[in-house]
C-alpha cells in the first residue's frame, strides 16, 4: 500500500480486500493486524498504538536515564534492548495503565489492569487500600494481543507477583524478600531462584537485575516526570535496559519486572488518602 507523506496515523483497510485484515500506519511504517470481529469492523480502542512524542521518549532514555543508544532490536517487547515504561498520568489511580515504547519512541506495547469490579474502584477512590487488594495486569503487544499476565495477590508487608501466559501457563514468580532497607526481589521459576532484583537506594527508585551468579543482566531506572506530576498525579516512568540476550523464561520475567516494581511497591506509596 502506498502512502503520501501527510497520511494521518490510523487504521486502514487491506488494499487486497482481505476480510478482517487491517493495517496500522504510525506515520513511518505499516504493521499488519487481523481483527477477530466482523469484516470492516474497527479494532477495539486498546489495540491501536498511541502516538507519543519520539523526541520526548529519546530524551527520557538518553538524558534522564543516561542510557546510550543501543544497536539491534526487533521491534517487539521481547526483542528490544531498551524498553520505556510510562504510566498514564492520573490525579487518582483507579486503573493502572502503562504505555511501552522502544528507545526511539515507537509504541511496542501496553499494560492494562483488568478484572476490576466497580466496588473495587470505589474502594481505591476513597481509601489507600491498594496493598490489601489483588491486582491483575495484561502485558500486550502493539496490536493489543496479551503476551503475559501479572497477578499481585493482596499483600500485608511483602509482595509476590505471579507471571503467567494468557492461557494460564505459569512462567514464574517475583517475590519480595525484605521490607526494611534496600528492597530486594527474588526471581523464581518452578521453586528455584534464577535471579534477583536489587534496589540501589532505600526509596526503591533504581534497580539492578542480576542472574543466579549475581551478574547484572539488566537495569531499571526511574525517570523524573516533573514536580507537578510527582506531587499531584500517580504517574511513574521507568527505563529498562537489558544488557544481553536472555533465554526464556528469564527474559519474560525481566520484561515483567519493569512493570512489577511499580505495582508491587510504588502504587501503595502515593495517591488519594
Amino acid at each position: 500500500m502506498t502512502t503520501q507523506p501527510n497520511t494521518p496515523a490510523g487504521w486502514y483497510a487491506d488494499p487486497q480486500g482481505t476480510p478482517n485484515q487491517l493495517r496500522w500506519w504510525d506515520g513511518a511504517q505499516w504493521t499488519e493486524h487481523t481483527h477477530p470481529g466482523q469484516p470492516g469492523q474497527a479494532p477495539p480502542p486498546q489495540a491501536a498504538p498511541s502516538n507519543p512524542n519520539p523526541a520526548k521518549v529519546q530524551r527520557q532514555v538518553q538524558q534522564q536515564a543516561r542510557v546510550a543508544p543501543a544497536a539491534g532490536g526487533g521491534g517487539t517487547l521481547f526483542s528490544e534492548p531498551v524498553l520505556v515504561v510510562n504510566q498514564k498520568a492520573k490525579l487518582i489511580e483507579l486503573t493502572n495503565e502503562y504505555s511501552v515504547f522502544d528507545q526511539h519512541g515507537r509504541t511496542i506495547g501496553s499494560v492494562v489492569q483488568v478484572g476490576q469490579s466497580t466496588l473495587k474502584k470505589v474502594a481505591r477512590f476513597v481509601s489507600s487500600l491498594d496493598q490489601f487488594m489483588t491486582h491483575k495486569l495484561e502485558i500486550r503487544d502493539a496490536h493489543g494481543q496479551p503476551h503475559l499476565v501479572l497477578t499481585r495477590p493482596a499483600k500485608f508487608i511483602k509482595s509476590k507477583v505471579l507471571v503467567t501466559r494468557p492461557d494460564g501457563q505459569p512462567v514464574g514468580e517475583i517475590i519480595q524478600r525484605n521490607a526494611i532497607g534496600k528492597i530486594n526481589f527474588g526471581i523464581h521459576v518452578n521453586g528455584q531462584q534464577i535471579g534477583a532484583i536489587k534496589a540501589e537506594n532505600w526509596r526503591a527508585w533504581n534497580f539492578a537485575i542480576v542472574d543466579h551468579t549475581d551478574t547484572e543482566i539488566a537495569r531499571i531506572t526511574k525517570t523524573w516526570e516533573g514536580l507537578a506530576k510527582t506531587m499531584f498525579t500517580t504517574a511513574d516512568n521507568y527505563v529498562l535496559q537489558i544488557h544481553r540476550q536472555l533465554p526464556d523464561p528469564l527474559l519474560s520475567l525481566v520484561v515483567a519486572t519493569a512493570l512489577t516494581v511499580d505495582t508491587a511497591l510504588k502504587q501503595d506509596a502515593r495517591g488519594f488518602g
